[in-house]
């Protein structure tokens, strides 16, 4: 999978859409083997339970960036490399996790855009608990399936 090269930035976008565009205040780390990713948004709303974020990365992704809503917590992780490679495989472009991640060395090696708030090397539960395809809001932003989201190191942003 060859990286897309990137013609945009968060901050240009900013520019380019003030009034219209949204900036999530909460502060992620780029674990990816990409520095800027961008895709049609769905969701999952889990508590320490990534059983859904699995299932919907099973399926095909089409390019689009899965934003898994863990509430923030950084007691274990959403998602690591063996869940990253599975997105690849369908065509995900990356995900955005409000919570944590944990492989990262092997996430930085992978063609995938990984956006997390840290890393714990704890795996999370396995219940199924959760929503999918919601809209979830963090960081000052609502993530709506279907709105677009740019990721890149000066931060996230959302275009309806």
């Amino acid at each position: 999978m060859a990286a897309e090269l990137t013609t945009w930035s968060t901050a240009d976008l900013c520019d380019e859409h003030e009034g219209s565009i949204d900036a999530c205040a909460a502060q992620f780390t780029l674990y990816s083997g990409l520095r800027a990713f961008r895709g049609s948004i769905a969701t999952v709303l889990c508590d320490e339970d990534n059983v859904l974020a699995r299932q919907a990365l099973s399926e095909p992704g089409a390019g689009r960036v899965l934003v898994v809503d863990g509430g923030g917590s950084l007691n274990c992780a959403l998602m690591g490399d063996q869940m990253a490679e599975l997105a690849v495989g369908n065509g995900w472009a990356g995900v955005v996790v409000n919570g944590a991640v944990r492989d990262v060395l092997a996430l930085g090696q992978l063609p995938f855009g990984v956006a997390a708030l840290g890393s714990n090397p704890f795996r999370s539960d396995k219940q199924g608990a959760g929503r999918r395809d919601i809209d979830v809001t963090f960081g000052g932003v609502t993530f709506r399936p279907g709105d677009t989201v740019y990721v890149d190191d000066d931060g996230l942003v959302v275009l309806p």
